[in-house]
């Protein structure tokens, strides 16, 4: 730089020194996310409490199989209205009164055709060890009169009968029961059809009037719609976990998930899973809160 010439000034220097400092606010308010549930919510959350309940007594009625709205019978019998024709099989055991097989009764079954409308019927024998086994029969209901001769009388011990559908993965259902015969002397207690006969040929006790609301079917069956109680008990009692937890945290990720489990615990006439669904739905539409943050 030359002798004597002026040092130049920067010009950031000169704009600082010739623009006064202004200073303005924006209105901006930093805010969090509100930990609490939006009153939308709770009350979701308090509506999935009572899905819950209705999920745990759909759950408590399969699981008491003898009493309550649906019974085995009447679910095995709604599946097997649906069911393919020829995907049962039935098998089982003929017994004497003291329990010892009888071999050689007839195995009678009969049934009431879902196309025709006809009735069809199909006939075996037991084997030594009393066993019989019948393919490709319809699921549903079916009469089962165990014939035996004996004493120069022909004995028919009738039931009703539910053959089980297939179940899951399975491609056939399997009923498997064994009938106990009564005794030669019971059978000749009963009446014959003919008033002026004291000793019929054919002498028959038939329990098929008994067996009307509630017929003979595989106790596996029973079994596992007894456990299917069970576990919609325990979805609803997680489902109801899920919420109570989402109205403790304000989260309604759990809340969604306690409507998506509501679903599956089906409830009375399906009540519990047209009301979960709505539920979940709503858990769209709950606003998410915001709080300012102060010091």
């Amino acid at each position: 730089m030359a002798d004597g010439a002026e040092e130049e000034t920067p010009y950031l220097d000169e704009m600082i020194e010739e623009t006064p400092l202004l200073f303005a606010s924006s209105g901006a308010v930093l805010t969090i996310e509100d930990p609490n549930l939006h009153p939308m919510g709770r009350a979701t959350a308090i509506f999935l409490l009572f899905i819950c309940a209705l999920g745990f007594l759909n759950g408590l009625d399969f699981s008491s199989p003898d009493d309550g709205l649906i019974r085995p019978d009447e679910f095995v019998y709604r599946l097997a209205q649906s069911a393919p024709a020829e995907t049962a099989t039935f098998r089982g055991s003929v017994m004497d009164e003291s329990g010892q097989p009888l071999s050689g009764a007839t195995v009678y079954l009969s049934w009431l055709d879902r196309g025709t409308q006809t009735w069809l019927s199909v006939q075996n024998t037991t084997s030594e060890n009393g066993g019989f086994e019948f393919e490709n029969l319809t699921p549903g209901l079916i009469r089962a009169d165990i014939i035996v001769e004996r004493d120069d009388h022909r004995d028919v011990y009738s039931n009703r009968v539910l053959l089980s559908p297939p179940a899951l993965i399975e491609p056939i259902g399997f009923t498997t029961l064994t009938f106990n015969v009564p005794s030669s002397e019971t059978f000749a207690n009963q009446p014959c059809e003919d008033p002026g006969v004291t000793d019929c040929e054919i002498r028959e006790i038939d329990m098929t009037p008994t067996q009307m609301d509630h017929p003979l079917m595989d106790p596996s069956a029973s079994a596992t719609y007894v456990l299917v109680g069970f576990g919609f008990m325990g979805l609803a009692l997680i489902a109801a976990g899920f919420s109570i937890w989402a109205l403790k945290n304000g989260s309604i990720g759990l809340l969604r998930t306690s409507a998506g489990l509501s679903v599956f615990t089906m409830g009375h006439y399906y009540s519990a899973c047209i009301l979960g669904l709505l539920a979940f739905v709503l858990t769209f539409a709950i606003p998410r809160r915001r709080i300012p943050l102060t010091d």
